[in-house]
């Protein structure tokens, strides 16, 4: 059996130091391949949710909270009001639910008063003109 100096050890070491320092790390550039398509579709709908609060109609609030539970007014709402239209709008950090497209504030009144039997915490939203 032969045994290995300290000398042998050593340039063992330093051989595998050098080599090491030609190994890197992660590169910091990141490339990210984006299909045009997507950001004409988030201005569409940028533009979709800008129209839903400025407009001349007036609608109901139902519901604000989390997303499940507006998930499931809005369904159990729809089921209910077939002829009454319902939408979910974000607005940090709330979900509210909408319902309604009304023409006149007499008219929106009318159906609230029937809805805050149901949806007691229900109010008027004033159009944004």
């Amino acid at each position: 059996m032969k045994i290995l100096t300290v000398t042998k050890p050593i340039y063992l070491l330093a051989i595998s130091l050098k080599i090491t320092s030609f190994c890197f790390a992660q590169e910091s550039n990141i490339i990210i391949n984006q299909d045009p398509k997507f950001e004409q579709l988030l201005n569409e709908k940028r533009k979709i949710n800008s129209s839903i609060t400025v407009n001349d109609r007036y609608k109901i609030q139902i519901f604000n909270g989390d997303s499940e539970n507006s998930k499931k007014t809005l369904i159990s709402f729809k089921k209910e009001n077939k002829n009454m239209d319902g939408t979910i709008v974000f607005s940090t950090p709330m979900y509210k639910v909408w319902v309604g497209n009304f023409k006149t504030r007499i008219e929106a009144e009318k159906n609230l008063q029937t809805l805050k039997k149901k949806y007691p915490n229900a109010f008027l939203i004033k159009p944004n003109k």
